[in-house]
């Protein structure tokens, strides 16, 4: 098959396929990456030990893992989706197992050069499947209840798994992007109405699962001041950090609430209020049309596509990311209760920044091959 751009996608050389790659959309996670860079060193007090020297070479090994996903053809992809979402599952499983114990949770499998965890992966390799599975489906497929249990019991497992760690930031990014990929498959709304209503009529049982931590960190979310040195202690400093870099900021290494050591996980959770204090309002609103370029560019590259299949993982992957963010920037104002959710590209964590690379590796893929066509199996052109 000839592409319009007179390029034959079915035969693409390793050159061609590395001309199509977005370099503007590389060029821009680097931005993003850089602001993560620079925020670490700041809080580290100016040194990019211990946090910003990881950081670089995670992202470098990152970006050269995305650029290696890009030039893979879609279509193996496609084929990998079920045994990628297969391996997410089992990590999960063998963390919950046998998992490394921190800050009251057990989310890590210690790797000596990498702490990985497996809820990060998931994000990824769940959108995989959804992808996978909605690829070529119809509009009675979609419509019919029966055919929603599968997909339903590819988000409803690695949930489970997670929330038993538990994560409770993690299983809500994980359904709130399985959500998204429903409704871009075309699930009607009355499901959604059904879904939700059973997940309000559950709350009360749900409740009663949650860890004492959990409980309180949604009771602070209302009322912050009713424990401000325990519980809203974290929310706290991040509000009056937040406010008092005041327009254009205190200055690069002025932050007087992270560096006097106020405010808490200022390297991974709370980082965007350590930049936004030593930034201002103009550094936090600069960051915040970084991401809102990454993500409308990635809508565009979803909307180029040419099968199912790949408009539906660009998609996952571009709702993924904004979920990330969402949450983070809601969670640090005080729109959103504290769930430890990190800031994407820019809070210390490897295995979240490869999955997010990783992520953007397969967005890059659906790109370069954006006019391939194949049918529902996926192994023949259509």
């Amino acid at each position: 098959m000839t592409t319009g751009r007179g390029i034959g996608q079915d035969h693409l050389t390793l050159a061609e396929k590395i001309r199509l790659i977005s370099w503007p959309f590389l060029l821009l996670l680097v931005l993003i990456a850089t602001v993560g860079f620079v925020s670490l060193y700041s809080a580290a007090g100016g040194s990019v030990s211990p946090w910003a020297g990881k950081q670089a070479v995670r992202c470098g090994f990152g970006l050269c893992g995305l650029v290696i996903a890009a030039l893979v053809d879609i279509r193996v992809w496609l084929k990998l989706a079920y045994p990628a979402y297969a391996l997410g599952v089992l990590l999960l499983i063998y963390v919950d197992i046998r998992g490394h114990i921190g800050m009251g949770a057990q989310r890590w499998i210690n790797l000596g050069f990498l702490q990985l965890q497996p809820s990060e992966v998931v994000k990824i390799t769940t959108v995989l499947a959804l992808a996978r599975f909605f690829h070529g489906t119809t509009a009675e497929d979609v419509r019919n209840p029966v055919f929603l249990l599968t997909p339903l019991a590819l988000v409803g497992l690695p949930t489970i798994f997670v929330m038993i760690q538990p994560d409770l930031g993690t299983a809500m990014t994980i359904l709130m992007v399985a959500g998204a990929m429903f409704f871009l498959a075309g699930v009607r709304y009355w499901m959604f109405g059904v879904v939700i209503a059973g997940g309000i009529a559950l709350l009360p049982v749900a409740w009663h699962f949650l860890h004492d931590y959990q409980k309180k960190r949604v009771l602070t979310f209302f009322d912050p001041e009713s424990d401000p040195l325990g519980a809203g202690y974290h929310i706290t400093q991040s509000k009056i950090a937040l406010g008092s870099g005041g327009i254009f900021g205190k200055g690069f290494l002025q932050g007087s609430q992270s560096h006097l050591n106020f405010l808490p996980e200022k390297q991974t959770d709370f980082i965007f209020t350590l930049f936004t204090e030593e930034w201002g309002l103009a550094g936090g609103l600069s960051l915040m049309a970084l991401f809102a370029a990454i993500i409308i560019y990635g809508y565009f590259i979803a909307l180029s596509c040419q099968n199912q299949f790949a408009r539906l993982l660009s998609m996952g992957v571009v709702v993924n990311f904004f979920v990330y963010v969402f949450i983070n920037m809601g969670m640090v104002m005080g729109l959103l209760p504290v769930v430890g959710v990190p800031l994407p590209m820019i809070s210390y964590g490897g295995t979240a920044m490869l999955s997010v690379l990783f992520g953007f590796g397969l967005l890059m893929s659906a790109h370069v091959h954006r006019d391939v066509k194949f049918t529902r199996r996926g192994l023949d052109m259509a």
